[in-house]
């Protein structure tokens, strides 16, 4: 009788939790939303990283990883037109070394590929070693957020960093700042 007892009470608690507090389907925000909250929290020094799927989960504190299940080129230009039409920042763009010395026989498909990439990012995207890139990011993450946002494209060294810088303030106007505090 006693067990009858807990038992029926266990119950109408179960179902009482479940009334007062119905489970909701768990909504995660898309990248996109989540990268147009955070944009105008980040600035000069901060970083946004376009990467492929092998690209490692970083466990620094500042940096913050998002998942785009969209094909690579459509998240670079996204988040490059974010970036643009921000009032407060603008990119320095980067792409790896190695992406240059890629070929058909290494990686089918590289050269559409890569055009792609290049005609989204323009003429004044600068190649730097894969390896000296990732010890800037390293070092940037030290002090200032990094976003990183992974896509499904599966070849090697297509990762794009921006390193966000100041739109609005130069280093022309800031060295006629440093002449006038002379």
């Amino acid at each position: 009788m006693k067990e009858s007892i807990l038992f029926l009470a266990a119950a109408a608690m179960m179902a009482f939790t479940a009334c007062s507090n119905p489970s909701k389907p768990e909504t995660k925000a898309s990248w996109q939303s989540q990268l147009k909250e955070m944009l105008p929290l980040l600035g000069h020094r901060n970083w946004i990283v376009i990467a492929d799927m092998a690209y490692p989960l970083q466990s620094g504190q500042g940096i913050v990883t998002l998942y785009a299940d969209e094909p690579y080129q459509d998240v670079l230009k996204t988040t490059l037109g974010m970036i643009n039409k921000a009032p407060h920042v603008f990119a320095h763009v980067y792409h790896d070394k190695e992406l240059d010395y890629l070929s058909e026989d290494l990686v089918k498909g590289i050269d559409s590929l890569r055009s792609s990439i290049m005609d989204i990012c323009g003429p004044e995207a600068q190649s730097l070693m894969h390896e000296d890139l990732i010890k800037r990011l390293d070092e940037a993450g030290r002090l200032y957020n990094v976003v990183i946002i992974k896509t499904p494209l599966t070849v090697p060294y297509t990762t794009t960093f921006f390193e966000l810088d100041c739109d609005y303030w130069g280093p022309e106007l800031q060295g006629k700042l440093d002449a006038k505090m002379e």
